[in-house]
C-alpha cells in the first residue's frame, strides 16, 4: 500500500545530523477564525450578509487562512469522500502507479515523496492523486469514485466562487472574473494521504509552501498535522469536524497588491496515525494575466502559464517553490 520510501530515500534517511530550525518542537494549537456562511444565504438580514463578508475579507488580510460552517457540503457527501479516498489509497502501490489506466485519470496524476529532494528538509512524506477536473467530469454515475468526486468538486467549486466574489468585490473588480477565467476545467481536486513516519521529526508529510491559486478549499480529518505561520511563528491547526478550511493563494495575493496573504502553510509527519486530507484549487486559464488595479504595483504582471513556469523552474533548481518573489517589480 505504501509508497517505497524507505527505499527511494535510503540515502537522506541515513543523515544523522538533519538542520531543522527547531522545526521538530511542538508548536502550539490554534483555532482558525470560523464564519458561518449561513448569513450569506437567503432570508439573511442586509447587516448580517454584509458583516458575514466583512468577516471573509478580514480574515484574508489577517489570517490568508479561515474555516467556513455552513458551507452547502453535506457531512454525507463529506464522508463519502473520505471512504471512498481511503479505498483508493489502499490499492497496491505498483496499481496506484498506472493511474491512467485503470482509473482513467491524466498520467501523472499520481505523486508520492518529493522527486527533486537532496535534503530531508524537501522531502515530503505523502501520496496524492492530483487531479484536472477535466478528468472527472461526465462520469454520468458511471464510476462510484469518479462520481463522488465530480459531485464534491461541483459543491466546493460553488463555494470557492461565492468566496472569490466576495474578495474580489472588495477590491473594486469585476464579479464576472472568476466565472470567466477560473473555469471547471482548468481547476483541480487532490487527494492526499499521509503514511506514518518511522522519523517524523526529521521530515515533513509536506514541505512549507505557498498555493499557486488563486484560493484552496481543504477538508481534512480529525488527526491533525496543519501548520501555518502567524505573525512571524509557526501555529498548529486545530482541527474542526463541521468547517472546511480556506486559504489565499499565491494568485489571489499578487492580483490584490498584498491585501490578501498567501500564508506559508507546511504537514508534519505522525508516528501512528495516517492521515487524510482533500483539497480543491480554483485556478485560472494558463493565459489568464494576474495584476492589480493599482498604479503602484508590488507585482508586474504575468501570466498563470509563466508563474508556473518558474515555480517549476526553481523546484528543479533549488528543490523548493520561491514563488511571488521572483514576481515583485
Amino acid at each position: 500500500m505504501d509508497p517505497p520510501f524507505h527505499e527511494a530515500y535510503k540515502s537522506l534517511l541515513a543523515e544523522t545530523a538533519v538542520e531543522r530550525g527547531g522545526d521538530a518542537v511542538a508548536v502550539k494549537e490554534w483555532e482558525l477564525p470560523v464564519v458561518d456562511l449561513r448569513r450569506l444565504r437567503d432570508g439573511a438580514e442586509v447587516g448580517e450578509v454584509e458583516q458575514c463578508k466583512n468577516d471573509i475579507i478580514r480574515a484574508s488580510q489577517e489570517w490568508g487562512f479561515f474555516q467556513v460552517v455552513n458551507h452547502g457540503v453535506s457531512s454525507q457527501l463529506l464522508g463519502k469522500m473520505r471512504a471512498k479516498q481511503i479505498e483508493l489509497f489502499k490499492q497496491p502501490f505498483e496499481r496506484k502507479s498506472k493511474e491512467d489506466m485503470f482509473l482513467n485519470f491524466s498520467a501523472g496524476s499520481y505523486r508520492w515523496g518529493t522527486p527533486t529532494a537532496t535534503s530531508l528538509t524537501q522531502l515530503s512524506w505523502s501520496e496524492a492523486f492530483h487531479v484536472s477536473l477535466s478528468d472527472i467530469l461526465g462520469s454520468n454515475g458511471s464510476d462510484d469514485l469518479r462520481s463522488t468526486m465530480e459531485e464534491f468538486a461541483g459543491k466546493v467549486s460553488r463555494l470557492a466562487q461565492e468566496l472569490a466574489e466576495i474578495l474580489g468585490e472588495n477590491l473594486g473588480r469585476s464579479s464576472k472574473f472568476f466565472v470567466d477565467n477560473c473555469v471547471p476545467s482548468t481547476c483541480y481536486l487532490r487527494m492526499n494521504r499521509y503514511p506514518p513516519c518511522s522519523v517524523p521529526g526529521r521530515v515533513f508529510g509536506l514541505m512549507p509552501h505557498t498555493d499557486s491559486d488563486f484560493l484552496t478549499i481543504l477538508h481534512q480529518d480529525q488527526v491533525g498535522g496543519l501548520e501555518l505561520v502567524k505573525d512571524g511563528e509557526w501555529i498548529a491547526v486545530k482541527p474542526n469536524p463541521e468547517a472546511l478550511i480556506v486559504n489565499i493563494g499565491d494568485l489571489f495575493q499578487a492580483w490584490s497588491n498584498d491585501v490578501y496573504k498567501s500564508v506559508e502553510h507546511r504537514v508534519v509527519t505522525n508516528s501512528k496515525l495516517e492521515r487524510f486530507s482533500i483539497a480543491y484549487f480554483l485556478c485560472p486559464w494558463s493565459e489568464t494575466v494576474i495584476k492589480s488595479k493599482c498604479e503602484s504595483g508590488v507585482y508586474r504582471r504575468f501570466s498563470f502559464r509563466e508563474f508556473r513556469n518558474q515555480v517549476q523552474e526553481d523546484v528543479r533548481k533549488h528543490g523548493f517553490k520561491i514563488g511571488l518573489p521572483k514576481f515583485v517589480l
